[in-house]
């Protein structure tokens, strides 16, 4: 599979399981509607209409492509990983019964993991 060039940053994140800084990311506090892509493979991921005001300072969903996400244990021992089902891809983290939706389940994915195209262009 021919995965899509990253840049030094991209693959902190993406490969090396990195974080980007909170607030930083140009979707934290992005809410047009469409779809979000993996940014190393292409895959969809998330869609728009999953997305939430977390204010946490990155990205959240609390919803997933079906089959799109994988959860993994992270390496503290503590939080739940998670990566592109498709490519491995490091997306963030997964939280549970913090009460901030109805499915009460919140992404937090980095902004750099991802690529968003508008409805009008998937």
């Amino acid at each position: 599979m021919k995965y899509k060039e990253l840049t030094e940053e991209e693959k902190e994140v993406i490969e090396n399981k990195g974080t980007e800084k909170p607030f930083t990311g140009k979707y934290w506090d992005h809410f047009k509607k469409g779809k979000y892509f993996c940014k190393k493979c292409g895959a969809v991921l998330y869609r728009s209409k999953d997305k939430f005001k977390s204010s946490c300072g990155w990205p959240s969903f609390d919803d997933e492509v079906k089959g799109a996400v994988k959860r993994v244990a992270d390496a503290d021992g503590v939080r739940t990983e998670i990566i592109c089902a498709n490519c491995g891809a490091h997306l963030g983290h997964v939280f549970e019964g913090e009460n901030l939706t109805n499915k009460n389940v919140r992404h937090c994915v980095n902004s750099l993991s991802l690529e968003f195209k508008p409805d009008a262009e998937c």
